[in-house]
């Protein structure tokens, strides 16, 4: 076998970021396991499994303790694109444009509401006292517990949630979050806008953020704002990307 150059795309956050064996464009990555892992996982159900399989766990298990090498490692494996660049990518975007620009470098995590719920205020902290335009950028993967029977995604369902600290922000702001996919759950739209006056607008037309949210129903509630965010699907998936503008935040 000849040489091997591995390019991989990541929208891996966690528990090791960007971890080679676990990254869906990286085959040739070694998976560093081992037939002693597997046996631990198994231990508990050992005189349920086939015997074959335990007799080949533990081979394997012994040749490892020998120092038997299992696997090749491939000669070159590089991560070349992650969420990072999508997040210098919006930076340097914001830049061009006046806007002071803070980066999280902490992934995004967690239930989608729960994170909409506290971004702004995190965002807000984050930001500091800053008379000038302000750009918040973030990134990461959060999950969505589904117990409705709307339509979203885990995007819409992080901005739906954050409706009601965007309305207290105090002053004009935006945040978007979308998937650098292009696609934000079953739907056709990346992800969802909201500004300070979702909620108000919300409310005029008679939509609510907790039944909303209660039903998983994201989508049908920016559908009717018209801040659904729509860019098709770009060929590629970093995970996804939150960037909060500010005209300023100032709390004296």
């Amino acid at each position: 076998m000849g040489p091997v150059l591995t390019l991989a795309i990541s929208d891996v956050v966690g528990p090791v970021e960007d971890d080679p064996s676990v990254i869906g464009s990286g085959p040739t990555a070694v998976d560093r396991t081992t037939a002693a892992d597997a046996l631990r996982v198994v231990a508990p159900l050992a005189e349920q499994m086939p015997p074959s399989v335990m007799r080949a766990l533990t081979r394997g298990a012994s040749k490892e303790g020998a120092g038997e090498e299992w696997s090749r490692e491939a000669d070159l494996y590089r991560v070349v694109g992650g969420r990072a660049d999508a997040m210098r990518g919006a930076a340097d975007a914001a830049e061009r444009l006046g806007y002071q620009v803070v980066t999280v470098k902490e992934a995004v995590t967690g239930v989608a509401w729960e994170v909409g719920r506290r971004h702004p205020t995190m965002a807000r902290r984050i930001a500091g006292r800053r008379v000038s335009p302000v750009c918040v950028v973030s990134s990461g993967e959060t999950t969505v517990e589904v117990v409705g029977q709307g339509r979203g995604g885990r995007n819409q369902e992080l901005a739906l949630a954050a409706v009601p600290a965007m309305a207290d922000w105090g002053g004009l702001a935006v945040l978007a979050s979308v998937g650098t996919d292009g696609v934000d759950g079953p739907t056709d739209a990346a992800g969802a806008l909201v500004d300070t006056a979702s909620a108000a607008r919300a409310s005029a037309q008679g939509l609510d953020v907790e039944r909303s949210l209660a039903d998983n129903d994201a989508y049908t509630f920016f559908d009717g704002l018209g801040d659904l965010v729509r860019t098709g699907p770009s060929g590629t998936n970093v995970g996804d990307l939150q960037v909060l503008l500010s005209s300023g935040v100032d709390d004296e």
